[in-house]
């Protein structure tokens, strides 16, 4: 099946999942002395809209803020303009143009959507320190193997020496529900016995029970594994096992203040993720990585979500993917020359 089909095929699906819902109206909200509450026309709490995590805040606290949860507000109009000139495309030389060009260049800023800095230090909050806490040896051997980028391999022999993501396949979980550099949006639907989460990067989607029913057995292996779903108050939490391990590059993602990763666990991870709407504009999202062969302790990290106007955008990843077969062809013609 080719992508526009199976973009369709996604589509119609969610479409025909969420028809009670269309029918049933949109948002209740009420007013009430805390606030406003924000239920679905059958009771739940409501989750939908099309929402962003786009951040500049890293995943791990910075060396210089080992002891800081929080920016002040002076610290953070600093560091804000800062991160935003450090992480600009546009700025590919701050400390002057070299002598020779350092690669052919890539993107420049205007294809990225890089959100702001907040005032939490890290994305990861627990550990307290803001950081991930240690690979176990056998992950450690693992990355060792050139599992952690696609370019950090000097050969490039078939498309197997590609991670997922450069072949248009998955950033796997918890990585599709991270922020990075462009198209990390979000729509959220529902109905009284699911909800679909459907991603704009690499667009996946996420259809997850609420009913109780048992998930499959442990040898069905899926890109974003199996979610199941329950609502704990006004918060939805949903557990995703059986991950096949097929998505291993778990490094951090491009600049020193970057908000992304390309993290895919591998066939144990349990991740556990809340959503829970607290504003018109909002939802505190939080997951936790369970993953034994991988981390030596669970972390969690915490991305808000901030709604958006207007839809998403198909992510047509295959159709214009040249790097797969030029970076191919490079390596065979610099083993042509190299005789």
């Amino acid at each position: 099946m080719n992508h526009r089909c199976a973009v369709a095929m996604s589509a119609v699906l969610a479409l025909v999942l969420l028809a009670p819902a269309a029918a049933a109206g949109q948002t209740a909200a009420a007013g009430a002395a805390g606030g406003e509450s924000f239920r679905t026309p059958w009771g739940d709490p409501d989750l939908q809209g099309t929402w962003t995590n786009t951040t500049t805040t890293p995943l791990q606290r910075p060396a210089d803020l080992a002891d800081k949860e929080f920016l002040t507000a002076e610290e953070h109009a600093v560091r804000d303009q800062q991160v935003a000139l450090s992480v600009n495309l546009d700025n590919r030389y701050p400390e002057g143009e070299p002598e020779e060009p350092t690669s052919v260049g890539a993107y420049n800023n205007y294809w990225m959507e890089r959100g702001t800095l907040s005032t939490r230090t890290s994305l990861i909050i627990d550990p307290p320190d803001g950081r991930l806490p240690p690979s176990t040896p056998e992950e450690e051997a693992l990355q060792s193997r050139g599992h952690v980028s696609t370019f950090a391999s000097s050969r490039f022999d078939s498309i197997k020496d590609f991670n997922a993501l450069d072949r248009c396949i998955s950033r796997g979980m918890p990585g599709a529900m991270m922020p990075g550099f462009y198209n990390h949006n979000y729509q959220i639907l529902q109905t009284p016995d699911y909800v679909v989460v459907f991603v704009e990067m690499v667009h996946d989607a996420r259809i997850i029970p609420l009913d109780g029913r048992p998930g499959p057995p442990a040898a069905v292996r899926q890109w974003m594994g199996d979610s199941r779903g329950r609502w704990e108050g006004d918060t939805l939490v949903v557990e995703t096992t059986n991950v096949a391990d097929k998505v291993n590059g778990r490094q951090e993602l491009g600049h020193t203040q970057g908000g992304g990763t390309v993290f895919g666990g591998d066939e144990n991870l349990r991740l556990v993720e809340r959503f829970t709407r607290v504003g018109e504009d909002a939802v505190d999202y939080e997951f936790t990585v369970h993953d034994p062969s991988v981390w030596e302790a669970p972390w969690t990290a915490s991305i808000p979500m901030t709604a958006i106007d207007g839809p998403l955008f198909e992510y047509a990843c295959h159709e214009g993917n040249y790097a797969m077969t030029n970076i191919l062809a490079g390596a065979r013609a610099e083993e042509r020359a190299a005789k």
